[in-house]
């Protein structure tokens, strides 16, 4: 029996509804020699400290830095999840094939292959990569499924990055709570969140202490055009007044002029930063919302995959 895994529900039933998987189970479809299942997006997660060892439970300074041997994983400790997930496992049992049908992006395939190893499945995984969920793309994405080892440093690579959240986080926030947090307050360290958050104060202190200067430009017009001087802004009026008046001594005159043809192309596609920034300003939308909408809007099929960092299309979806 063939076991597609998919990160959602939304998306297991576009794959399902394709393959002719159409009846229904608690956690799964089944038909036409598949069983297509789904996670809930992270159903597992990296072990916390006093898993590791049970004295770092206790917020001590001496215990820090926390440097575990080798990182595992276990189930999110909640219920609905804790189902899903024997659902999973019961299904694994029965697959001659698992088919990983992810995201098609690092955290998609981070998200999948934990579940996966979690389960303890030691068969063969191969994997479905798309980037659209029209039916013609999952149907080009099953005649073309690729080895799950094309995939493994993209794994790697996702395991490293939430390997360096939780080094990052979980040692620097105890250590500056526990030196600079007093009694109560948690001073929380991440490696995004810090950096951008310093960001945004140092930007914050340069317009508070900002201190504006006056400053001149010479200006012209000439059949309604504005013509600006080549040398800029005048720190002051004397300096700018000179050249005014050096310059009413002489007749505008245009000397040489040039034309050189053009082309102007269409703009590029959004990728997923540049949408949220084109949302907010046009529509004052903040990050997650616009993440929200249009992840809504590639499960309807409008869009493509929306997490990515590029903004040309892959040669799977271009002809549709």
């Amino acid at each position: 029996m063939k076991v597609c895994i998919a990160e959602k529900p939304s998306v297991a039933r576009e794959i399902a509804t394709v393959l002719g998987a159409t009846a229904k189970h608690d956690g799964y479809f089944e038909g036409n020699g598949y069983l297509v299942t789904y996670t809930f997006g992270h159903l597992c997660t990296l072990f916390e400290p006093h898993d590791y060892q049970a004295y770092w439970k206790s917020w001590n300074i001496n215990n820090l830095p926390m440097l575990p041997e080798k990182f595992k994983t276990k189930i999110v400790d909640n219920p609905g999840i804790q189902k899903q997930f024997k659902v999973i496992e019961s299904l694994f049992d029965k697959a001659t094939l698992v088919i990983n049908c992810g995201d098609a992006g690092q955290e998609g395939e981070l998200i999948q292959r934990w579940v996966i190893d979690q389960a303890g499945y030691k068969g063969e995984v191969q994997r479905l990569w798309i980037s659209s969920l029209t039916t013609e793309a999952i149907k080009e994405g099953f005649q073309h499924l690729k080895p799950s080892k094309q995939y493994d440093n993209l794994y790697y690579a996702g395991f490293s990055r939430a390997i360096g959240d939780w080094l990052l986080g979980m040692n620097a926030t105890r250590l500056y709570t526990l030196k600079y947090g007093g009694q109560k307050q948690i001073l929380s360290i991440g490696r995004v969140q810090t950096p951008t958050l310093a960001m945004v104060v140092n930007r914050f202190k340069e317009i508070e202490n900002f201190k504006p200067t006056p400053f001149w430009e010479l200006q012209t017009i000439y059949r309604e055009t504005v013509f600006n001087c080549e040398e800029g802004r005048f720190t002051t009026k004397e300096d700018g007044q000179k050249l005014a008046d050096k310059v009413k001594e002489a007749d505008f005159e245009i000397v040489s002029t040039s034309k050189k043809a053009g082309n102007e192309y269409a703009p590029k596609l959004f990728d997923l930063t540049g949408l949220q920034v084109y949302c907010n300003t046009k529509f004052g939308y903040s990050a997650d919302e616009t993440l929200k909408t249009v992840q809504k809007l590639y499960e309807l099929k409008v869009v493509t995959y929306p997490r990515v960092d590029t903004t040309f299309l892959p040669n799977d979806v271009y002809p549709f």
